[in-house]
């Protein structure tokens, strides 16, 4: 097997299933990206609004109409778009959802409160001022539109005013976004529906509840559940209910888990069935394997998700963001209760509400659930979910009419463009601070989430570099991994590079693709009970190509270690319990795919190429200075740059 040296874009992991990424940083990555297309497409719509504001009106009044028999659903082009293709857009909101709470920020339940209290009191606080800039009014009534975040908006308005924010900010504030949305939905469902038809309503809850059935007995088959899907938004629509519940609902119930090495066993073996005999039944079998190896959240995410963001909304954002601007129609709006409670909503009560949350939680468990972010960095996500625009513009549809709509729409869009202009405002003052305050400022002093599910043991583990090292970097590898080879030369440049980095090597030989792998951890144990377990790793990872036993032998020869004992250790598997506790700690700190790293106990996804990995360890500097500043403030002894100085 040819050995692969490129560092550039190392990105390759060997798992049983092939290449991938993780999910919640390619949720990020599509949401920042699709913010250009988005704020693209809301330019496009003013323009066109002004420019030819009845072909504007015309094209989105067409009346569409699908029936099937005598039964039909019609509603104007504007209108299957928001209740049609929107559902779409919240099935990805309630998968994002779900994914947080089985595996991301949300699956520590003891700081589950956190997220939810800022995210309910970041929605409370904005309704409360736009209800008392409305207070006795009919416009009253449009409060639900000054209280939602747009993820796509929020997320791309943070890459853009602050570039090099640490990747846990934007990760609160994705956390914060998913507990608003759920908050926007219900709103959506239960306010601003129609005459709500009973019946109607409990079929659709009836089909949801048999979707809900199949989840719990495991059916994993997709098309049932589009079917009950499409039924259910049905019922909801004749109800009256918005069916746009119906997506979120639907993703709520798709479960969320990493990859299992049995499941990644098996789809292997499917394969290795459709390789030696390639029929048609064989590679139908192959492809459910491989699919059914993948949790249904992430399937889904990755079907749905870039065409909501790339498609659906910015669609969205055309057929609604439209509106005729002159002058007096500024100058009556920026009088307006409705404009104006819009507009101080978001600019005041979102930074306010989830900030006073926060703080209000933090003194209340007198410390014991802390914000995972500074303050500076839970002000900035603060100011950015200001940016209230796919779900405030669709509630504003259901709420306001005629030129209270135009109105509304232009506070939401004042509220975004002044959202963004505070946010960056908060991180660059953050940026003018001292690099001390600034990490402590953006990166708080809450735990990290440990991923590595055993820690490291210094007296059972292999390690190279100091013990009393501030960054740990624990990696999961294959001798016979061509991914593992590739990021060897890199480990060692930034071991160099930084002179107090502990690394450590775990196996996990994944023997069903790379027949030699065990062997192969099984002589570098060997020679670890003589001393040379880093002289054999290297030589093993520079001749993947290489390594039968007879050229674990000679290697062996080459670093003057007693062969006959080497041999013998081979021969009876003297070390394979060893290998196997390794290959179970993987198991539990859900690792399926070699290299797999974890810096100071937190997994490291993306890329291993020099540049990220500097960064990744960086960042873990950060935040064990942080934590090193905060035990020795709260001991009365001065801190490492002190001691320096």
């Amino acid at each position: 097997m040819a050995q692969i040296r490129s560092t550039a874009t190392a990105a390759g992991t060997t798992t049983l299933a092939g290449d991938r990424s993780t999910p919640r940083r390619q949720f990020l990555r599509t949401e920042t990206g699709s913010a250009a297309l988005l704020l693209a497409a809301a330019i496009v719509a003013l323009a066109w609004a002004n420019i030819a504001p009845s072909g504007y009106g015309a094209v989105w009044s067409t009346p569409v109409s699908v029936s099937v028999g005598h039964a039909a659903v019609a509603q104007d082009l504007r209108g299957w778009v928001n209740s049609g293709l929107m559902t779409f857009f919240f099935l990805v909101v309630g998968l994002e959802a779900r994914r947080e709470f089985d595996m991301g920020e949300l699956r520590r339940r003891s700081q589950l409160a956190l997220p939810l209290l800022t995210g309910i009191c970041g929605a409370l606080l904005p309704v409360a001022i736009y209800l008392a800039f409305n207070a006795g009014r009919p416009s009253s009534h449009g409060w639900g539109a000054a209280m939602s975040t747009d993820t796509a908006f929020a997320l791309g308005a943070l890459a853009l005013v602050a570039r090099s924010l640490p990747l846990r900010v934007r990760t609160y504030l994705l956390t914060l976004s998913v507990v608003d949305d759920l908050v926007g939905i219900v709103v959506i469902a239960f306010v601003y529906s129609g005459r709500i038809r009973v019946t109607a309503l409990l079929v659709g809850l009836g089909l949801l509840g048999v979707a809900y059935v199949l989840r719990r007995r495991g059916v994993r088959y997709g098309p049932p559940y589009f079917l009950l899907g499409l039924a259910a938004w049905v019922a909801f629509f004749k109800s009256g209910v918005d069916p746009v519940s119906v997506g979120l609902v639907i993703g709520l119930l798709t479960f969320a888990y990493p990859a299992a090495r049995d499941d990644l066993q098996q789809a292997t073996d499917l394969f290795r069935r459709f390789r030696e005999q390639p029929t048609a039944e064989l590679a139908q079998s192959a492809r459910l394997g491989v699919s059914a190896a993948i949790s249904p959240n992430e399937r889904l995410q990755s079907w749905y998700h870039p065409w909501t963001s790339y498609v659906i909304v910015p669609l969205f954002a055309l057929a609604n963001v439209g509106v005729p601007v002159n002058a007096r129609f500024v100058a009556d709006a920026y009088t307006s209760p409705i404009t104006l409670g819009i507009l101080i909503a978001y600019l005041v009560g979102k930074p306010v509400g989830t900030l006073g949350a926060a703080w209000l939680l933090t003194r209340l468990s007198r410390g014991r659930v802390r914000l995972p972010v500074g303050w500076a960095g839970a002000a900035g996500s603060g100011a950015a979910a200001g940016i209230g625009f796919t779900v405030s513009l669709l509630i504003a549809t259901l709420a306001f009419h005629g030129v209270q709509l135009e109105q509304a729409k232009l506070g939401v869009l004042s509220a975004a463009a002044g959202a963004s202009a505070l946010a960056w405002t908060v991180f660059r003052v953050t940026a003018l601070l001292p690099k001390r305050m600034r990490q402590r400022a953006l990166l708080g002093t809450a735990d990290v989430i440990v991923d590595l599910a055993v820690p490291v043991d210094e007296h059972r583990d292999h390690i190279r570099g100091p013990a009393d090292a501030p960054v740990t970097i624990v990696e999961y590898g294959d001798f016979e991994c061509p991914y593992c080879g590739q990021a060897e030369p890199v480990l060692r440049e930034l071991l160099t590079a930084f002179g107090d980095v502990r690394y450590v090597w775990r196996h996990l030989p994944l023997s069903d693709v790379h027949p030699h792998a065990q062997l192969a951890a099984e002589a570098g144990e060997a020679a670890a009970a003589q001393g040379g377990f880093w002289p054999m790793h290297d030589l093993l990872l520079v001749h993947q190509d290489a390594l039968t036993a007879p050229d674990l032998r000679r290697y062996a020869a080459e670093l003057g270690l007693d062969t006959e004992r080497f041999a013998d250790d081979l021969r009876s598997h003297a070390d394979a319990a060893r290998i196997a506790e390794d290959a179970d700690s993987a198991d539990l700190s859900g690792v399926s795919g070699t290299p797999t790293f974890f810096i100071n106990g937190k997994r490291h996804h993306g890329a291993y190429d020099i540049e990220t990995l500097k960064a990744a360890v960086r960042a873990a500097y950060a935040r064990a200075e942080v934590a090193r500043t905060e035990k020795s403030v709260s001991s009365g002894l001065p801190t490492e740059s002190e001691y320096r100085s």
